[in-house]
């Protein structure tokens, strides 16, 4: 099965929560990894909440995104189906 995030939402700074189509979800810090050219306006707060879901991940408007397999990796995070079963 291929990892796809499902859902996304802002909470503050640089931390997303994410669901992804295997049921686990979660919150995600995603300040240390804004490093690099195309991610350098994403520390701007401002630019960095105004991310999309595109090709089953975040996506920025300057073309920054992250594959979703390092987000599924990196998420602090609960299963669904185990938290409401």
């Amino acid at each position: 099965m291929f990892t796809h995030v499902e859902q996304a939402k802002y909470l503050d700074g640089y931390k997303v929560w994410l669901a992804f189509n295997d049921g686990a979800e979660g919150e995600i810090d995603l300040s240390s990894e804004l490093y690099g050219e195309i991610f350098e306006p994403l520390k701007d707060v401002s630019y960095f909440k105004s991310f999309t879901l595109e090709g089953h991940t975040l996506s920025w408007s300057n073309g920054a995104d992250f594959a979703p397999e390092f987000l599924r990796e990196h998420v602090n995070c609960i299963d669904r189906r185990k938290a409401h079963g």
